[in-house]
């Protein structure tokens, strides 16, 4: 057996008795009170880490989207290009 048949195997089992898994670490969070406070994380931990991972971009969704030109002119125009000043000494 791998370990895919492992976790399908754990995964099954959660659904079986009615637990959870932490979509981080993957732990199973039980049913009580106290784990209630940080769902569908298992923790403050692998809550802050969730949040880093928003604020940081991880989560991004790709697109197929063109830039609009005329941001992207004022943008130049104002010396922003990717989010970062340049220098103008450069």
């Amino acid at each position: 057996m791998n370990d895919h048949d492992d976790s399908e195997k754990s995964r099954l089992e959660r659904v079986r008795v009615g637990a959870a898994a932490c979509p981080i670490c993957n732990a199973t969070i039980s049913n009580s009170p106290d784990s209630a406070r940080y769902r569908p994380f298992c923790s403050r931990r692998c809550a802050d880490v969730d949040l880093h991972r928003w604020l940081g971009g991880v989560y991004r969704m790709p697109t197929n989207e063109v830039p609009d030109p005329d941001l992207l002119e004022a943008e130049l125009r104002i010396g922003q290009v990717g989010g970062q000043q340049q220098n103008e000494e450069d």
